[in-house]
């Protein structure tokens, strides 16, 4: 256990910033299931709206380094493919 004040304050920090990345990652991934259901359901225009939803969401989060930029632009890119597959299956 932490014996100095500055210790015990860096515990009390690290908390609070392990909340806030959780609930970053959390946000995140709520955006990315919203652009998932709207490619599964066939609806190109709704599958647009929600990416184009989801991007700030998902940049934020590694700019605040909850996760890799190359993560979130490997994401971002399979999910634009997927999107733009939908008018040729369509």
């Amino acid at each position: 256990m932490a014996n100095n004040p500055s210790a015990r304050k860096r515990i009390r920090q690290n908390e609070r910033r392990r909340e806030r990345n959780i609930a970053r990652l959390s946000r995140m991934r709520t955006f990315i299931k919203n652009v998932e259901k709207a490619i599964l359901s066939g609806d190109k225009e709704a599958a647009a709206t929600a990416f184009r939803a989801a991007q700030p969401e998902m940049q934020r989060a590694a700019g605040k380094g909850v996760i890799s930029r190359n993560t979130i632009g490997r994401k971002l890119s399979r999910l634009s493919a997927r999107i733009k597959s939908l008018s040729q299956a369509a």
